[in-house]
């Protein structure tokens, strides 16, 4: 019991060793690779970087034939600092257990892959590490969907509408005429013709400001019931591909994405810009307001009296 104790918390190249199934394997590892990134559920956390550490072992078949010193022939440690590389710059997330999911399914899609051991600790959060290891073998895959690596997102057509479009008799039209493009719709919207109020420090406003684009998504899903409001990526991508017309509720995505909008929050039609580009839509088609500065994407125009989009 007490080397079960103790196994459990030595580095995952000893709990590799010692869990090894039949037959021969390799192994590769890195040890204590520290990054420094936005990560965690609290508030806290959020706004400012803190150091993790990542110590990952990969089990690999055995090249049985000449080497003849060839490093495309092996799986090597760069694999696994890209694999770390890739999913910290793919969103901010919330927990290490997703983050540790994601780079061992990444590593395990190397052909020479068998089996990886991921351990992921803050060193800032506490006097002690605070992480999570997993284990994960290419057996594991097989009970999974086909790799989320492959380019199977659909492009969806983002639509602003301005606050005098949301209350305009042509909505319902608008609706249906969107309800009938072949590829998925979603919807942007801005804040309410209110004042919203000022709190004078700037990551607390960008929350107010997001706060309320989000209650006047409700508002627009209030006026017809094919609007639903979401706000993660998940519901996002399940509306499209199920062909739901979303609104969307800008803070989540917005306060976990990686490369951040960089525009004001009280621009809302830079940020359904921004967000266009950033789910790599099709185009912005914007009703009721002028265009934004700069776009990524294809940007249309329409004028409120027009009924037909």
């Amino acid at each position: 019991m007490s080397h079960e104790i103790r196994l459990a918390f030595e580095h995952p190249s000893e709990r590799a060793h010692a869990t090894a199934p039949d037959g021969p394997l390799d192994r590769i590892s890195v040890r204590d690779h520290t990054v420094e990134v936005e990560i965690g559920a609290f508030q806290a956390e959020r706004g400012t970087t803190q150091r993790i550490s990542f110590s990952v072992v990969v089990e690999v078949r055995p090249i049985t034939d000449a080497l003849e010193d060839d490093v495309d022939r092996i799986l090597s440690y760069d694999k696994v600092t890209e694999a770390i590389a890739a999913e910290l710059a793919a969103e901010r997330l919330n927990l290490l257990e997703t983050l540790a999911e994601r780079i061992a399914e990444r590593i395990l899609f190397e052909p020479q892959a068998v089996r990886t051991f991921v351990r992921i600790e803050k060193l800032d959060r506490g006097p002690g590490a605070l992480g999570v290891e997993i284990v994960r073998s290419v057996d594991d895959l097989k009970t999974k969907p086909a790799s989320p690596h492959a380019d199977t997102t659909p492009h969806p057509h983002v639509v602003f509408l301005s606050n005098p479009a949301i209350r305009s008799p042509n909505l319902p039209a608008w609706l249906d005429q969107l309800n009938a493009r072949a590829e998925p719709v979603i919807l942007c919207v801005g804040r309410a013709d209110l004042d919203a109020p000022q709190t004078g420090h700037r990551m607390t406003q960008r929350r107010v400001d997001l706060l309320a684009m989000e209650q006047n998504a409700w508002v627009l899903g209030g006026r017809d019931d094919r609007c639903v409001v979401v706000a993660t990526r998940t519901e996002l991508d399940w509306a499209m591909k199920n062909g739901q017309i979303s609104v969307w509720a800008p803070s989540k995505i917005v306060l976990d994405a990686v490369d951040g909008p960089g525009v004001a929050t009280d621009d809302p039609v830079a940020l359904a810009a921004w967000f266009a580009g950033h789910i790599e839509a099709s185009d912005l088609l914007i009703i009721g307001e002028a265009a934004p500065v700069s776009c990524p994407v294809t940007v249309h125009l329409q004028d409120i009296a027009q009924s037909g989009l």
